[in-house]
């Protein structure tokens, strides 16, 4: 009975170690102040733990539950939404009434599933980008902070690799302590604070959605992976209404999304937990009941944030997701075919541009399908034999000039089958089983689960 509690201690707390910051910073950025960010952590904490404790004992599975740290990264990369926080809250809502409606009518999950795996790892690298440089940024402007965090990060991940984070979050706190002004004048208390929603269309657009996308892809889909892969094969659909539920709950509190967890779901469900895979719910349980312990420290959590420089918070929230961007940009470019859409999704998603009040995320991924559609128009035509009049008679076909010919169009200038032309991979419905484990997330294992191409495309991070 030991070991799995033990197991789940260990992955309340490498969960929320790693990516509170992220959380923070999201919440922040999305116009949140410190008490709604306060709150927003601590509604996430207790509605991970409601659901981890629900799953678990429902279906005697170790079903780990978490927030969705891409979905931070995204609000931090998005910025402020015309009408402040009340319309990210409002989007927030809407986002777990989509992964609701996901888990209601499988129509749904399968169209996001069929969003091709380049295009949804692009955009969540794009997502992340701006965090994961923020530690280089860090050196430089605030470096007696800093370096020592990164050091501590350097050689923990390369010893220990899954307290890698933690421990850099612990040496940046000793450099606040030491440089800062201290926590005495600072209120501790987390303290619920609702907040009423307000929808617009551009929130909607360029918050809600995108949100949504990122949270299938990159933390449901590999946190289903990684159940699959331990012999797991807990309902899919219950899952998401669960999560997607909880999600729309913590909205107004200042949380904004709850969803299956991807590394961390490894540390519950992996035989460290427990030899006997029948006990090892009982680690999804315990870490459950931890996070909601943990969302007390919300508080000071919050405290610490707002005393520090934002940029050396931003480093460790940076660190945290350098796994999940190395996954993310290694899914962008694993298939020839669909590299080039991909990298527009990228670079738009990444530019941080805003048009019509709707964010670079959700602009990354129209360029990305309408390049996708481009080039598959090109290569379908590209393909298409020629009958040279002089061959119609013996039924042989000639290559058409520039098709790959023996005039050197092979794989150096784009032609000829390495770059070959033809659809996407296709992909099935996002129940699809059969996965192993190791997704991406902060330690930048790659999760994938192979019916579905989401699950080849982005990794999580909790």
């Amino acid at each position: 009975m030991v070991q799995p509690i033990v197991a789940g201690v260990v992955t309340a707390l490498v969960g929320f170690a790693s990516s509170f910051a992220v959380v923070l910073a999201g919440l922040r950025a999305a116009g949140a102040d410190q008490a709604q960010a306060a709150s927003g952590l601590l509604a996430l904490c207790v509605a991970v733990g409601a659901v981890a404790i629900w799953l678990s004992v429902r279906l005697r599975m170790p079903v780990a539950v978490a927030w969705s740290t891409p979905g931070a990264a995204l609000l931090v990369s998005t910025g402020g939404v015309e009408g402040g926080f009340p319309a990210a809250v409002g989007a927030f809502v809407v986002c777990g009434a989509l992964i609701v409606i996901a888990g209601l009518f499988p129509a749904l999950g399968r169209l996001v599933a069929a969003i091709p795996g380049p295009i949804a790892g692009a955009m969540l690298a794009g997502v992340l980008l701006e965090l994961c440089v923020a530690p280089v940024r860090a050196v430089v402007e605030v470096p007696w902070l800093a370096v020592p965090v990164v050091l501590v990060w350097a050689v923990l991940f390369r010893f220990a690799r899954t307290w890698a984070v933690p421990g850099a979050l612990v040496a940046a706190i000793a450099g606040i302590a030491v440089s800062g002004p201290g926590l005495g004048a600072v209120d501790l208390r987390p303290d619920l604070v609702l907040t009423a929603p307000s929808f617009g269309a551009q929130a909607v657009v360029g918050v809600a959605i995108p949100l949504f996308l990122v949270t299938m892809a990159a933390q449901n889909v590999p946190g289903m992976a990684v159940l699959s892969g331990y012999g797991y094969r807990p309902p899919l659909r219950g899952m998401l209404v669960a999560t997607g539920a909880a999600s729309a709950a913590a909205a107004p509190l200042g949380g904004h999304a709850v969803n299956l967890a991807a590394i961390t779901a490894a540390l519950a469900a992996g035989p460290d937990a427990h030899p006997d895979p029948g006990r090892r719910w009982i680690a999804s349980l315990t870490a459950g009941v931890s996070m909601i312990v943990l969302g007390l420290g919300a508080g000071l959590a919050t405290a610490l944030v707002l005393l520090s420089p934002p940029v050396l918070i931003e480093a460790v929230a940076g660190l945290a997701l350098l796994g999940a961007l190395g996954s993310a940009l290694s899914a962008a470019v694993a298939d020839p075919e669909g590299r080039e859409a991909a990298v527009v999704t990228f670079v738009v998603t990444a530019s941080g541009v805003t048009l019509l009040g709707v964010g670079a995320a959700f602009w990354g991924l129209v360029a990305g399908g309408l390049m996708t559609l481009l080039l598959r128009g090109g290569r379908a035509r590209a393909v298409r034999p020629r009958t040279e009049p002089g061959d119609a008679r013996n039924g042989s076909a000639a290559p058409a000039e520039g098709d790959g010919a023996a005039e050197g169009d092979g794989p150096l200038d784009g032609g000829g089958s390495a770059e070959g032309g033809g659809p996407i991979e296709g992909g099935g419905p996002i129940e699809g089983g059969g996965a192993r484990p190791g997704g991406g997330g902060d330690d930048g294992k790659a999760v994938s689960a192979r019916p579905s191409r989401l699950s080849r495309g982005a990794g999580g991070s909790d």
